[in-house]
């Protein structure tokens, strides 16, 4: 007589993506809309994060938006053509701050010609490691692709690639000494820093973290492009606040939207002691 082996099936184990969070919305009109992008969320897919990302809020939130396809599809690194509704520009997974997402196909028309015709204004807020001598200065300095590291773009001699004009206006804001991890660079625990309002007069990519690691002012917490530094003022991300954003709706008006501070700049600001 036989014998029969019976086997039971493993439980499939499955990876549950995270909840879409809330954004709070800061501007709308029936083409635009201009949100405060949380540090963390990445602004579309790229083929290999899961998410979730800015693009599962806007097609959640204005589902039209979603299914006419407004904005143009990137290619992922696996090849796969990847849809970015309402997509017009991007901040970087770690930046917080004021995000503009188009609703309408005209919208979107509408503010690409205004990021071409550079007539859009953004201003950052920054804490960055370091006393700046100046007030306030201009960083001219093309960017091109590092040569050490192919994540990373550089402001410096050495840069490969195609090497594309670049230029930043800053505004010191005030300074200040804050609490570090003991390191080399700080052996007592503590070092100076400042905060600084950034306006990008191009749009390169990483334009703000590569200028001001060339003038050796990195930004606190980056460490793509600082990863020598130690933790500083409590940040566990890159402090860099995208904190205006200045642009023409679709019937012509002038619209200017600010975006308020998260909690770790409030908590930095009080420990060096400078207004936000």
């Amino acid at each position: 007589m036989s014998k029969h082996v019976i086997t039971k099936a493993k439980p499939k184990t499955t990876t549950k993506k995270a909840s879409i969070p809330e954004i709070p919305i800061l501007y709308e009109d029936k083409d635009i809309v201009a949100i405060n992008k949380p540090a963390g969320l990445m602004v579309h897919p790229d083929g290999r994060d899961p998410g979730p990302f800015l693009t599962d809020w806007v097609a959640k939130k204005f589902p039209l938006t979603a299914s006419k396809k407004v904005g143009e599809p990137i290619t992922g690194y696996d090849g796969v053509s990847i849809l970015r509704p309402g997509i017009v520009h991007r901040l970087d997974r770690e930046t917080s701050g004021v995000i503009l997402v188009a609703k309408t196909a005209k919208g979107h028309a509408h503010l690409k010609q205004q990021f071409k015709d550079r007539t859009i204004k953004k201003k950052y807020r920054a804490f960055v490691w370091g006393e700046l001598d100046e007030e306030f200065g201009t960083i001219d300095r093309p960017i091109g692709r590092s040569s050490s590291d192919f994540r990373k773009w550089s402001a410096q001699r050495g840069a490969r690639g195609i090497v594309r004009a670049a230029e930043t206006y800053w505004t010191k804001l005030g300074e200040g000494i804050g609490d570090v991890a003991v390191s080399e660079n700080a052996p007592n625990g503590r070092a100076s820093f400042s905060f600084i309002e950034a306006e990008p007069k191009t749009g390169r990519t990483h334009q703000i973290r590569v200028h001001f690691v060339a003038i050796q002012h990195p930004v606190v917490g980056d460490s793509l492009y600082g990863p020598k530094r130690p933790e500083a003022l409590g940040f566990k991300r890159t402090a860099l606040h995208a904190y205006s954003i200045d642009f023409e709706n679709c019937v012509g008006k002038r619209v200017k939207v600010e975006a308020p501070f998260p909690a770790d700049f409030v908590k930095a600001g009080k420990e060096i002691g400078v207004k936000l």
